[in-house]
């Protein structure tokens, strides 16, 4: 008897609320006449946090890059309340990103390397036939160097999020924490960080997916169609 497949989290929700709530809420409702900036604040960031514990509970799934990105939001909050210098809000901003990238790398050591969870996964590949093609052929070695190329590239992809996660920050906190205008800023932050962050790192994370595929095709002698994971397929 097999498990039932695990619940997949809704993007559409996770971008609602941990970005356009949030945004919202610090830019509409901060200035000291509605919430005030810092109660502004811990409202604005309850949305993710909260989100992150009710879709835990709902799905009972949580991974390194989850709880990486819970930490930093109510680090982002405990920042704003003690009024911390703007220099460690982009530090912040950039250390995230930079963990998640050296986690990669080093989880190339690990018996389940990060690869496995970014990439090389059942959601989108069939990995069992994979396997077993790359079995059949003898190909398993190939195979896990080209994990390792697609590491250095995801690595890479987190390392791109991380500088302009930084000049970003960098560029648009100028207001001291604690004030409406802080809050305005860091709602702009939140707003730009998809077109301005999200899109490069993405596209470089498309490449190594795109190489990881065509690695696949030449070891396994598979067509593209049978390597993507087919969502009917009982």
């Amino acid at each position: 008897m097999t498990s039932a497949p695990a619940k997949k989290e809704s993007l559409l929700f996770n971008l609602l609320f941990s970005v356009v709530l949030p945004a919202l809420v610090l830019s509409k409702l901060s200035t000291p006449e509605r919430l005030g900036p810092v109660f502004g604040l811990v409202v604005a960031l309850a949305f993710p946090i909260g989100y992150g514990v009710l879709d835990y509970v709902r799905r009972r799934q949580a991974n390194f890059i989850t709880l990486i990105g819970f930490f930093s939001t109510l680090l982002t909050g405990g920042l704003g309340l003690v009024q911390a210098n703007l220099f460690w809000f982009a530090i912040k901003e950039a250390a995230v990103p930079t963990v998640i990238g050296i986690a990669v790398l080093v989880s190339l050591k690990t018996k389940r390397p990060l690869v496995h969870t970014f990439l090389y996964n059942d959601q989108v590949i069939d990995v069992a036939r994979v396997d077993a093609a790359l079995a059949l052929k003898g190909t398993r070695p190939a195979f896990e160097r080209l994990l390792v190329t697609s590491s250095y590239l995801l690595a890479f992809s987190f390392l791109v999020s991380a500088v302009l996660n930084y000049a970003l920050a960098r560029y648009l906190l100028k207001s001291p924490p604690g004030t409406p205008e802080f809050n305005e800023q860091l709602s702009r932050m939140l707003w730009l960080s998809w077109p301005v962050i999200v899109v490069p790192s993405t596209a470089v994370t498309v490449i190594a997916l795109w190489r990881l595929l065509g690695g696949l095709h030449r070891l396994t002698g598979l067509s593209f169609e049978e390597i993507f994971h087919a969502q009917g397929k009982k």
